[in-house]
């Protein structure tokens, strides 16, 4: 492997597991009235396009990073709604 799918991967997969800390603390205090669902949207947004980006080219480390954090900003607008204050 080269450098620079290293540093493609690397970068990926810090980005994709950036929002998890927020996951987690969302999960385990069970309360979501300070997570902004529109920033989520436009991550999924973003992750969506950089997936189908990832098709275009045929580039694995793009597309598997990518839709990884599509599922978390999936579960973090399902949570935002889940644990939204009533």
């Amino acid at each position: 492997m080269d450098t620079k799918t290293i540093i493609g991967i690397a970068a990926g997969v810090l980005t994709a597991v950036s929002t998890l800390p927020q996951i987690v603390k969302v999960i385990k205090d069970k309360k979501a009235q300070d997570i902004s669902p529109i920033m989520f949207f436009v991550l999924l947004g973003g992750n969506s396009l950089w997936v189908w980006y990832g098709l275009l080219l045929e580039e694995w480390p793009i597309i598997i990073t990518n839709a990884f954090s599509v599922c978390c900003d999936l579960l973090m607008i399902i949570l935002n709604y889940k644990y939204e204050k009533k």
